[in-house]
Protein backbone atom coordinates (compact mmCIF):
# COMPACT_ATOMS: atom_id res chain seq x y z
CA UNK A 1 0.00 0.00 0.00
CA UNK A 2 1.22 3.30 -0.90
CA UNK A 3 2.70 5.70 1.61
CA UNK A 4 1.47 9.00 -0.44
CA UNK A 5 -1.61 10.68 0.70
CA UNK A 6 -4.25 11.34 -1.80
CA UNK A 7 -5.28 14.85 -0.58
CA UNK A 8 -4.33 16.02 -4.77
CA UNK A 9 -6.72 13.26 -6.17
CA UNK A 10 -10.47 12.90 -6.60
CA UNK A 11 -10.73 9.03 -7.05
CA UNK A 12 -12.33 8.01 -3.74
CA UNK A 13 -13.21 4.36 -2.87
CA UNK A 14 -16.06 3.99 -0.09
CA UNK A 15 -17.01 0.27 1.45
CA UNK A 16 -19.09 1.43 4.13
CA UNK A 17 -22.74 2.27 5.97
CA UNK A 18 -23.64 6.22 5.32
CA UNK A 19 -24.94 6.01 9.26
CA UNK A 20 -21.28 6.19 10.01
CA UNK A 21 -19.63 7.45 7.61
CA UNK A 22 -20.21 11.20 6.81
CA UNK A 23 -17.83 11.69 3.79
CA UNK A 24 -20.46 9.04 1.91
CA UNK A 25 -23.48 9.92 3.70
CA UNK A 26 -22.86 13.81 2.22
CA UNK A 27 -21.31 12.63 -0.82
CA UNK A 28 -24.18 10.63 -1.97
CA UNK A 29 -27.23 12.40 0.12
CA UNK A 30 -28.63 8.64 0.84
CA UNK A 31 -28.62 6.84 4.28
CA UNK A 32 -28.90 2.68 4.44
CA UNK A 33 -28.58 0.11 7.19
CA UNK A 34 -26.12 -2.05 5.15
CA UNK A 35 -22.42 -0.92 3.69
CA UNK A 36 -22.18 -0.63 0.30
CA UNK A 37 -19.73 0.14 -2.39
CA UNK A 38 -19.16 3.63 -3.75
CA UNK A 39 -16.60 5.68 -5.87
CA UNK A 40 -16.14 8.98 -7.05
CA UNK A 41 -13.95 8.90 -10.01
CA UNK A 42 -13.08 12.70 -11.97
CA UNK A 43 -15.96 13.82 -9.90
CA UNK A 44 -18.86 11.27 -10.92
CA UNK A 45 -20.40 9.88 -7.89
CA UNK A 46 -21.11 5.69 -8.38
CA UNK A 47 -23.18 3.47 -6.40
CA UNK A 48 -23.92 -0.38 -6.08
CA UNK A 49 -27.12 -1.01 -4.66
CA UNK A 50 -28.99 -4.16 -3.35
CA UNK A 51 -32.51 -4.88 -4.47
CA UNK A 52 -33.26 -3.90 -1.11
CA UNK A 53 -31.92 -0.27 -1.85
CA UNK A 54 -31.66 0.26 -5.46
CA UNK A 55 -35.05 1.61 -6.52
CA UNK A 56 -34.84 4.03 -3.58
CA UNK A 57 -31.39 5.16 -4.32
CA UNK A 58 -31.90 5.64 -7.97
CA UNK A 59 -35.15 7.97 -6.80
CA UNK A 60 -33.43 9.60 -3.66
CA UNK A 61 -29.81 9.27 -3.83
CA UNK A 62 -27.42 12.31 -4.91
CA UNK A 63 -25.41 9.46 -6.85
CA UNK A 64 -24.54 10.34 -10.90
CA UNK A 65 -25.10 6.32 -11.29
CA UNK A 66 -26.86 3.53 -9.65
CA UNK A 67 -25.67 0.32 -10.50
CA UNK A 68 -27.48 -3.13 -9.39
CA UNK A 69 -25.64 -5.13 -7.31
CA UNK A 70 -26.60 -8.43 -8.69
CA UNK A 71 -25.50 -7.14 -12.33
CA UNK A 72 -22.35 -5.55 -11.48
CA UNK A 73 -21.24 -9.11 -9.20
CA UNK A 74 -22.35 -11.37 -12.60
CA UNK A 75 -20.06 -9.01 -15.15
CA UNK A 76 -16.84 -9.35 -12.35
CA UNK A 77 -17.61 -12.61 -12.03
CA UNK A 78 -17.50 -13.46 -15.66
CA UNK A 79 -14.83 -10.95 -15.84
CA UNK A 80 -11.72 -12.18 -13.25
CA UNK A 81 -13.33 -15.67 -11.96
CA UNK A 82 -13.95 -16.69 -7.95
CA UNK A 83 -10.81 -15.76 -7.01
CA UNK A 84 -10.09 -13.10 -4.43
CA UNK A 85 -12.45 -11.02 -2.40
CA UNK A 86 -15.82 -10.32 -3.98
CA UNK A 87 -16.36 -5.79 -3.57
CA UNK A 88 -12.48 -5.95 -4.65
CA UNK A 89 -13.99 -8.07 -7.73
CA UNK A 90 -16.56 -5.12 -8.21
CA UNK A 91 -13.94 -2.33 -7.80
CA UNK A 92 -11.50 -3.89 -10.30
CA UNK A 93 -14.13 -4.34 -12.55
CA UNK A 94 -14.87 -0.26 -11.82
CA UNK A 95 -11.75 0.92 -12.30
CA UNK A 96 -11.09 -0.76 -15.33
CA UNK A 97 -14.37 1.14 -17.09
CA UNK A 98 -13.44 4.53 -16.19
CA UNK A 99 -9.92 4.18 -16.37
CA UNK A 100 -8.98 5.04 -12.65
CA UNK A 101 -5.50 3.29 -11.50
CA UNK A 102 -5.98 4.35 -7.61
CA UNK A 103 -8.10 5.50 -5.26
CA UNK A 104 -7.73 7.27 -1.80
CA UNK A 105 -9.59 5.33 1.18
CA UNK A 106 -10.62 6.30 4.71
CA UNK A 107 -8.17 4.99 7.81
CA UNK A 108 -11.02 2.41 8.82
CA UNK A 109 -11.50 0.99 4.74
CA UNK A 110 -11.54 -3.24 5.35
CA UNK A 111 -8.20 -4.03 5.03
CA UNK A 112 -9.31 -7.53 3.47
CA UNK A 113 -10.48 -5.69 0.24
CA UNK A 114 -7.35 -3.10 0.10
CA UNK A 115 -5.05 -5.69 0.31
CA UNK A 116 -6.79 -7.29 -2.80
CA UNK A 117 -6.77 -4.40 -5.11
CA UNK A 118 -2.68 -3.97 -3.98
CA UNK A 119 -2.19 -7.20 -5.22
CA UNK A 120 -3.99 -6.77 -8.60
CA UNK A 121 -2.45 -3.70 -9.30
CA UNK A 122 -4.83 -1.38 -7.82
CA UNK A 123 -3.19 1.68 -5.80
CA UNK A 124 -4.82 2.41 -2.70
CA UNK A 125 -3.73 5.58 -0.86
CA UNK A 126 -4.14 6.49 2.94
CA UNK A 127 -6.59 9.32 2.45
CA UNK A 128 -6.82 12.78 5.17
CA UNK A 129 -8.82 12.47 7.84
CA UNK A 130 -11.78 13.46 6.04
CA UNK A 131 -11.78 12.30 2.16
CA UNK A 132 -14.39 15.28 0.96
CA UNK A 133 -12.67 17.94 3.29
CA UNK A 134 -15.33 20.78 1.04
CA UNK A 135 -17.91 18.90 3.33
CA UNK A 136 -16.48 20.97 6.46
CA UNK A 137 -17.66 24.40 4.81
CA UNK A 138 -21.29 24.50 5.71
CA UNK A 139 -24.00 26.06 3.52
CA UNK A 140 -26.97 27.97 4.83
CA UNK A 141 -28.88 24.99 4.46
CA UNK A 142 -26.78 22.71 6.26
CA UNK A 143 -26.40 25.32 9.31
CA UNK A 144 -29.95 25.22 9.23
CA UNK A 145 -30.09 21.31 10.20
CA UNK A 146 -27.28 22.18 12.66
CA UNK A 147 -29.57 24.49 14.27
CA UNK A 148 -32.56 21.47 14.32
CA UNK A 149 -30.05 19.36 16.06
CA UNK A 150 -29.31 22.14 18.65
CA UNK A 151 -33.24 22.51 18.84
CA UNK A 152 -33.12 19.07 19.58
CA UNK A 153 -30.56 19.17 22.31
CA UNK A 154 -32.52 22.03 23.75
CA UNK A 155 -35.47 19.81 23.95
CA UNK A 156 -33.27 17.70 26.04
CA UNK A 157 -31.99 20.21 28.32
CA UNK A 158 -35.88 21.81 29.45
CA UNK A 159 -36.46 17.74 29.97
CA UNK A 160 -33.47 18.24 32.45
CA UNK A 161 -34.50 21.06 33.67
CA UNK A 162 -38.16 20.54 34.27
CA UNK A 163 -37.12 17.11 35.91
CA UNK A 164 -34.45 18.85 38.78
CA UNK A 165 -36.98 21.98 39.36
CA UNK A 166 -39.86 18.95 40.24
CA UNK A 167 -37.49 17.21 42.31
CA UNK A 168 -37.39 17.43 46.12
CA UNK A 169 -34.04 17.13 48.54
CA UNK A 170 -34.53 14.07 50.22
CA UNK A 171 -32.31 12.91 53.43
CA UNK A 172 -28.90 13.42 53.13
CA UNK A 173 -29.29 15.76 50.51
CA UNK A 174 -30.07 12.70 47.40
CA UNK A 175 -32.74 14.25 45.11
CA UNK A 176 -35.65 12.25 44.70
CA UNK A 177 -38.30 12.75 41.78
CA UNK A 178 -41.64 11.21 41.02
CA UNK A 179 -41.24 9.20 44.57
CA UNK A 180 -38.26 7.43 43.81
CA UNK A 181 -34.37 8.30 44.05
CA UNK A 182 -33.01 10.52 41.15
CA UNK A 183 -30.12 9.12 39.63
CA UNK A 184 -28.08 10.19 36.80
CA UNK A 185 -29.78 7.19 34.44
CA UNK A 186 -33.40 8.34 35.52
CA UNK A 187 -32.35 11.81 34.29
CA UNK A 188 -30.53 10.83 31.18
CA UNK A 189 -34.10 8.75 30.50
CA UNK A 190 -36.08 11.76 30.86
CA UNK A 191 -33.55 14.08 27.93
CA UNK A 192 -33.36 11.05 25.54
CA UNK A 193 -37.18 10.90 25.36
CA UNK A 194 -37.30 14.98 25.13
CA UNK A 195 -34.98 14.18 22.34
CA UNK A 196 -36.91 11.28 20.47
CA UNK A 197 -39.82 13.41 20.69
CA UNK A 198 -38.22 16.14 19.11
CA UNK A 199 -36.93 14.02 16.23
CA UNK A 200 -33.80 12.98 17.36
CA UNK A 201 -31.64 10.05 18.84
CA UNK A 202 -29.21 10.60 21.70
CA UNK A 203 -26.85 8.51 22.28
CA UNK A 204 -23.99 8.62 25.04
CA UNK A 205 -25.61 11.51 26.99
CA UNK A 206 -23.82 13.17 29.95
CA UNK A 207 -25.63 13.32 32.81
CA UNK A 208 -23.02 13.74 35.86
CA UNK A 209 -23.19 15.21 39.14
CA UNK A 210 -20.76 16.34 42.07
CA UNK A 211 -17.23 14.69 41.59
CA UNK A 212 -18.05 12.73 38.62
CA UNK A 213 -18.55 15.64 36.43
CA UNK A 214 -14.36 16.37 37.14
CA UNK A 215 -14.54 13.69 34.32
CA UNK A 216 -15.80 15.57 31.65
CA UNK A 217 -16.25 12.45 29.65
CA UNK A 218 -18.00 10.11 32.84
CA UNK A 219 -21.76 9.28 31.78
CA UNK A 220 -22.79 9.90 35.19
CA UNK A 221 -24.21 7.07 37.11
CA UNK A 222 -26.21 6.72 40.89
CA UNK A 223 -27.94 9.80 42.89
CA UNK A 224 -27.85 12.77 41.96
CA UNK A 225 -27.62 15.39 45.50
CA UNK A 226 -28.27 18.83 45.97
CA UNK A 227 -26.05 22.04 46.37
CA UNK A 228 -23.83 20.02 43.47
CA UNK A 229 -22.97 20.87 39.39
CA UNK A 230 -24.44 18.71 37.54
CA UNK A 231 -23.44 19.02 33.82
CA UNK A 232 -25.99 17.81 31.37
CA UNK A 233 -24.49 17.30 27.93
CA UNK A 234 -26.82 16.48 25.05
CA UNK A 235 -25.48 15.46 21.42
CA UNK A 236 -28.59 13.97 19.29
CA UNK A 237 -28.36 12.71 15.77
CA UNK A 238 -31.65 13.76 13.93
CA UNK A 239 -33.19 11.42 11.99
CA UNK A 240 -33.95 12.45 9.08
CA UNK A 241 -30.90 14.14 8.14
CA UNK A 242 -27.91 12.68 10.22
CA UNK A 243 -27.07 15.98 11.42
CA UNK A 244 -26.37 16.77 15.10
CA UNK A 245 -26.71 19.09 17.30
CA UNK A 246 -23.92 19.40 20.75
CA UNK A 247 -25.10 21.66 23.90
CA UNK A 248 -23.87 21.39 27.12
CA UNK A 249 -25.39 23.21 30.54
CA UNK A 250 -24.18 23.00 33.89
CA UNK A 251 -26.99 23.18 36.59
CA UNK A 252 -27.51 23.18 40.80
CA UNK A 253 -30.51 22.08 42.75
CA UNK A 254 -30.24 23.61 45.85
CA UNK A 255 -28.10 26.82 46.78
CA UNK A 256 -24.53 27.18 45.51
CA UNK A 257 -21.98 28.40 47.57
CA UNK A 258 -19.57 31.91 46.97
CA UNK A 259 -16.79 29.93 45.03
CA UNK A 260 -19.67 27.69 42.68
CA UNK A 261 -20.91 30.83 41.66
CA UNK A 262 -17.75 32.37 41.17
CA UNK A 263 -16.79 29.16 39.08
CA UNK A 264 -19.84 28.87 36.78
CA UNK A 265 -19.38 32.71 36.42
CA UNK A 266 -15.97 32.55 35.35
CA UNK A 267 -17.13 29.57 32.65
CA UNK A 268 -19.54 31.70 31.42
CA UNK A 269 -17.43 34.69 30.72
CA UNK A 270 -14.77 32.51 28.93
CA UNK A 271 -17.38 31.30 26.57
CA UNK A 272 -18.50 34.49 25.88
CA UNK A 273 -15.07 35.46 25.31
CA UNK A 274 -14.31 32.37 23.07
CA UNK A 275 -17.58 33.18 20.75
CA UNK A 276 -15.78 36.71 20.58
CA UNK A 277 -12.91 35.05 18.92
CA UNK A 278 -14.09 33.03 16.56
CA UNK A 279 -13.74 34.22 12.97
CA UNK A 280 -12.57 33.14 9.85
CA UNK A 281 -8.97 33.45 9.59
CA UNK A 282 -8.55 32.44 13.20
CA UNK A 283 -6.35 29.35 14.36
CA UNK A 284 -7.87 27.03 16.35
CA UNK A 285 -4.81 27.98 18.94
CA UNK A 286 -5.58 31.20 19.16
CA UNK A 287 -9.26 30.99 19.82
CA UNK A 288 -8.62 28.14 23.01
CA UNK A 289 -5.73 30.68 24.26
CA UNK A 290 -8.47 33.19 25.16
CA UNK A 291 -10.70 31.13 27.61
CA UNK A 292 -7.44 29.32 28.78
CA UNK A 293 -5.71 33.12 29.68
CA UNK A 294 -9.20 34.41 31.36
CA UNK A 295 -9.36 31.38 33.53
CA UNK A 296 -5.64 32.38 34.47
CA UNK A 297 -6.02 35.04 35.03
CA UNK A 298 -8.41 34.55 37.83
CA UNK A 299 -5.98 31.99 39.16
CA UNK A 300 -7.79 28.65 38.14
CA UNK A 301 -4.80 26.21 38.22
CA UNK A 302 -5.13 23.43 35.52
CA UNK A 303 -3.03 20.07 35.74
CA UNK A 304 -2.72 16.88 36.48
CA UNK A 305 -2.15 14.58 39.99
CA UNK A 306 -2.44 11.34 41.22
CA UNK A 307 -6.17 11.36 40.61
CA UNK A 308 -6.23 12.87 37.14
CA UNK A 309 -6.75 16.20 35.18
CA UNK A 310 -8.11 19.43 36.47
CA UNK A 311 -9.18 23.11 35.97
CA UNK A 312 -9.20 23.34 31.88
CA UNK A 313 -7.37 20.34 30.20
CA UNK A 314 -9.85 20.14 27.49
CA UNK A 315 -10.19 21.97 23.94
CA UNK A 316 -11.87 24.94 23.66
CA UNK A 317 -14.38 23.24 20.51
CA UNK A 318 -14.54 21.05 17.21
CA UNK A 319 -16.33 20.87 14.39
CA UNK A 320 -19.72 19.54 14.21
CA UNK A 321 -22.10 18.05 11.25
CA UNK A 322 -22.69 14.84 10.21
CA UNK A 323 -20.25 13.81 12.81
CA UNK A 324 -19.84 14.50 16.02
CA UNK A 325 -16.41 15.31 16.40
CA UNK A 326 -15.48 16.86 13.11
CA UNK A 327 -12.11 17.05 12.35
CA UNK A 328 -11.52 20.69 13.20
CA UNK A 329 -10.05 21.35 16.65
CA UNK A 330 -10.00 24.42 18.57
CA UNK A 331 -7.12 23.52 21.37
CA UNK A 332 -3.52 24.14 22.46
CA UNK A 333 -1.55 21.91 20.30
CA UNK A 334 -2.96 20.25 17.14
CA UNK A 335 -5.49 22.66 15.95
CA UNK A 336 -6.71 23.50 12.39
CA UNK A 337 -7.52 27.17 11.08
CA UNK A 338 -10.83 28.06 10.85
CA UNK A 339 -12.47 29.00 7.35
CA UNK A 340 -16.25 30.84 7.24
CA UNK A 341 -19.30 28.12 6.71
CA UNK A 342 -17.53 25.75 9.58
CA UNK A 343 -19.78 24.98 12.57
CA UNK A 344 -17.96 24.52 15.70
CA UNK A 345 -18.64 24.27 19.20
CA UNK A 346 -17.10 26.33 21.64
CA UNK A 347 -17.07 25.17 25.12
CA UNK A 348 -14.81 25.97 27.71
CA UNK A 349 -14.98 24.25 31.51
CA UNK A 350 -13.31 24.24 35.01
CA UNK A 351 -13.22 21.01 37.03
CA UNK A 352 -11.94 20.90 40.35
CA UNK A 353 -12.26 17.25 42.63
CA UNK A 354 -14.30 18.30 45.90
CA UNK A 355 -16.36 21.37 43.76
CA UNK A 356 -17.30 19.34 40.86
CA UNK A 357 -17.25 20.70 37.23
CA UNK A 358 -18.75 23.26 35.20
CA UNK A 359 -18.79 23.31 31.52
CA UNK A 360 -21.08 25.53 29.00
CA UNK A 361 -21.68 24.42 25.44
CA UNK A 362 -23.25 26.46 22.66
CA UNK A 363 -22.73 26.14 18.49
CA UNK A 364 -22.11 28.93 15.95
CA UNK A 365 -21.39 29.08 12.28
CA UNK A 366 -18.51 30.79 11.27
CA UNK A 367 -18.65 34.22 9.13
CA UNK A 368 -16.23 36.30 7.84
CA UNK A 369 -16.80 38.91 10.61
CA UNK A 370 -17.02 37.01 13.74
CA UNK A 371 -20.13 33.63 14.08
CA UNK A 372 -23.43 33.14 14.17
CA UNK A 373 -25.21 31.29 16.94
CA UNK A 374 -27.04 27.86 16.11
CA UNK A 375 -27.89 26.80 19.25
CA UNK A 376 -29.97 28.73 21.90
CA UNK A 377 -30.97 27.58 25.83
CA UNK A 378 -31.01 29.88 28.74
CA UNK A 379 -28.34 30.37 31.39
CA UNK A 380 -29.81 30.20 34.42
CA UNK A 381 -28.32 27.06 36.49
CA UNK A 382 -29.23 27.38 40.15
CA UNK A 383 -32.86 26.09 40.52
CA UNK A 384 -34.53 26.12 44.43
Amino acid sequence: MSRKTAEARTDLLFYANPEQSADLLWLGKFAAPDPFLAVRIDGRKIAALSPLEFARGKRESAFDEVLALETLEAEALARFGSEGHPVARLVRLLAERHGAKSFAVSDDFPAGIAFDLVKHGVEILPGPATLVPERLIKTREEAERVREGNACSAAGLRAAERVLREADIGRGGVLRWNGRTLTSEVLRAEVNKACIDAGGTAVGTIVAGGDQGVDCHERGHGPLRADEFIIVDVFPRINATGYHGDMTRTFLKGKATPAQRRQYAAVREAQKLAIEAVRDGVHGTEVHAVPAGYFKSLGYETGRDAKGYFGFYHGTGHGLGLEIHEPLRMRAANAHAIRAGMVVTVEPGLYYPGQGGVRIEDVVWVTKDGCEMLSKFHYKWEIA
